[in-house]
């Protein structure tokens, strides 16, 4: 018996534990497959919506944000690196420089969601995390967003035409506050069938068990 999943995979592009959690979540749609099946639609989240353009230093923003010390950030960031690479996902052995402002990233990937074909959203989500954590390009840079879109087959034209005024702002900060108010706080927050949350960038394992569990109860 076959069952298909929504999934909502509310995240940042700055968020390095949804680079995780996206990772894990891939892989654990890839075990219970093709017995259950999914669609993925990326929602927006911002971790920084004050962030001035240009970003800060994130040493400087991790310390006045968590109260972090250098070292504990550097212990923090193997770990992420680490886990990444048993993902399959590349994060940089230096790490960020820059946080930036992330809000026209979600309106790209908003557009993606309706000029684009199935699964080309996600694809550019997965751009987007590399170009940031893999390659350590900015995701306010509008080049790179372009870039982005293009290598996942999305038209750069319509991709630069989105960037260069203020379509789908409205859109986007309405899908956000949909989610805060829903009780969001933290991503990634993966929520199947709009009514089961799993929060945080969980192992494969912890993934497989609930879309199962989930896929059985539907």
């Amino acid at each position: 018996m076959s069952a298909t999943l929504s999934i909502d995979f509310v995240s940042d592009v700055s968020c390095p534990w949804c680079a995780i959690g996206l990772s894990a979540l891939e892989q654990a749609l890839a075990r219970v497959a093709p017995e259950i099946t999914a669609k993925v639609q990326v929602q927006p989240f911002e971790l920084n919506p004050n962030m001035p353009a240009g970003g800060q230093d994130i040493t400087e923003h991790l310390t006045q944000k968590y109260g972090s010390t250098a070292q504990q950030q550097s212990a923090i960031r193997e770990t992420i690196r680490q886990r990444g690479a048993e993902l399959g996902f590349t994060f940089r052995v230096q790490g960020r420089d820059r946080i930036y402002n992330t809000f026209d990233a979600h309106r790209l990937m908003h557009w993606a969601e309706l000029a684009g074909l199935p699964g080309q959203q996600l694809a550019l989500k997965k751009a987007l995390l590399q170009a940031y954590f893999s390659h350590g390009q900015s995701p306010e840079d509008r080049a790179v967003l372009v870039q982005a879109a293009a290598s996942v087959g999305l038209d750069s034209n319509g991709a630069l035409g989105v960037l260069s005024g203020d379509a789908y702002a409205l859109d986007v900060r309405e899908r956000e506050r949909l989610f805060t108010q829903a009780g969001i706080q933290s991503v990634p927050a993966v929520i199947i069938n709009q009514q089961h949350l799993i929060s945080g960038g969980q192992p494969v394992a912890v993934f497989e068990r609930a879309l199962r569990q989930i896929a059985a109860g539907a």
